[in-house]
């Protein structure tokens, strides 16, 4: 770390990267909305040309995916046949949405899919991956997936419970020792965000020092004892709050009674399995090509810079992973439907409990959001939303390649502009900062 403190960021600043990093690392429910509402009917000339883009580029898409699923059929699962794409209506308002989301919070690049079976799916790009070069957003692009991690560590708990090698009821001091209360509380409330724990992303000084030296690497260890310095915020299963902190120590239940590092057992246990071939949890900064640069203000002075190389060795188990849109894809029905594990594990995974804010709800290391099922994740330089919706057998996944959230979350923003218009019965959005009580200044 530099020897010279960082100056200390004028009061906005500071606040939005003290959120970024709280609702980055991986925070879910703890965003600000700032969504964008479709916009109304369009002129019909607006329409038309919208029209003929959407068809044109429907077409190029549907070609890509074609190809794709002859080259390795597996990849899809066998199970889902290539899509029609949405009507032409129907892409046009989308477009048009996206855009004006785009255009009100200046957002750089995003990358959205929508899978709807019997409707039709929308697979676009909009934007830059690079500000600098100007080089166009690509669906294909690598990018970092924030809190969506949580969804694969605990699946990864998950299945060692349905090995039969851990309780969700055993207390986290079986496995783990040095937590303090840790003999009463259980891996059900680590992965329920019901421990009561501090989150490490809270504290002001670890946030000082990642802001002056984002390229550092810290071990999980080192993680929790910045948290155990703090006295725990309630009793265990008083009620719900999100904690990082939760999801590194089901990561070190993982490792010791999985017998494996964390990212070699995902590898073997979750990503493997799935075929999901672009998705990864580094060890160090590395970044698979191609990847969108991100941006963010999480900086000293407040400055907007490229976080694209920093190393997210803070986020590890809560936050650190890489994915893209085709994975994602692929990640969200079996999340949804419990592929990897037993019937009666998944119905516990998803026996939600509400956050204290209408329309949501959270269960075992997945959220419900008003009907969809997944996570949503931000850290510095990147935002995203993997999530389901049963009723429909949905899929959504919004990439960002900025945390900046000059209007509030961009993810939000973008996955509310597009659930208005294709399943207005169930819009992702998420609540204010004070409806949760997220730190403020």
């Amino acid at each position: 770390m530099s020897a010279t403190p960082a100056p200390k960021p004028a009061p906005a600043a500071a606040h939005a990267s003290r959120r970024a990093l709280r609702a980055g690392a991986a925070a879910l429910l703890l965003l600000l909305t700032g969504g964008v509402a479709a916009p109304a009917a369009l002129s019909a000339q607006t329409a038309q040309t919208a029209q003929g883009q959407a068809q044109a580029a429907s077409l190029s898409a549907a070609a890509a995916r074609q190809a794709d699923a002859r080259q390795d059929p597996a990849r899809h699962d066998g199970l889902r046949p290539v899509a029609q794409d949405l009507d032409p209506a129907t892409v046009a308002r989308l477009d048009a949405a996206i855009t004006a989301a785009m255009k009100k919070d200046a957002i750089p690049g995003v990358i959205v899919g929508v899978w709807i079976p019997g409707r039709g799916d929308y697979v676009k790009s909009f934007g830059v991956a690079d500000q600098a070069s100007g080089t166009p957003m690509k669906s294909d692009l690598h990018m970092r997936i924030g809190s969506v991690t949580k969804t694969f560590t605990v699946t990864a708990v998950l299945q060692l419970v349905d090995q039969g090698r851990i309780g969700l009821d055993d207390p986290i001091s079986k496995y783990v020792a040095g937590v303090p209360g840790g003999d009463r509380i259980t891996l059900r409330q680590l992965a329920a965000m019901r421990s009561g724990l501090y989150d490490y992303t809270s504290d002001p000084k670890f946030l000082d020092a990642l802001r002056t030296d984002p390229q550092r690497t810290y071990t999980p260890q080192q993680l929790l004892d910045l948290a155990f310095a703090h006295p725990a915020n309630f009793a265990p299963g008083a009620k719900w709050e999100y904690s990082n902190t939760n999801t590194v120590l089901l990561g070190l239940v993982v490792e010791k009674i999985g017998g494996q590092p964390l990212h070699t057992f995902l590898q073997q246990h979750v990503f493997g399995p799935l075929k999901l071939t672009s998705t990864s949890l580094p060890t160090g900064a590395e970044f698979p090509e191609p990847h969108a640069q991100g941006y963010t203000t999480f900086t000293p002075d407040g400055t907007v810079t490229e976080a694209t190389t920093w190393n997210p060795s803070w986020a590890w188990a809560a936050g650190a992973a890489i994915s893209d849109l085709d994975d994602l894809h692929t990640w969200v029905p079996a999340l949804v439907d419990g592929r990897l594990l037993t019937p009666a594990t998944q119905a516990q995974r998803l026996r939600t409990e509400s956050v204290g804010v209408p329309g949501v709800s959270y269960g075992l290391g997945i959220a419900d959001v008003n009907g969809w099922l997944g996570h949503n994740g931000e850290l510095p330089g990147y935002e995203s939303i993997a999530a389901g919706l049963p009723q429909q057998k949905a899929t959504l996944v919004v990439l960002v390649n900025s945390d900046v959230d000059r209007g509030g979350s961009y993810s939000t923003a973008i996955g509310r502009a597009v659930t208005q218009i294709v399943t207005p019965d169930h819009v992702w959005t998420l609540p204010s900062p004070a409806q949760v009580g997220e730190n403020r200044n």
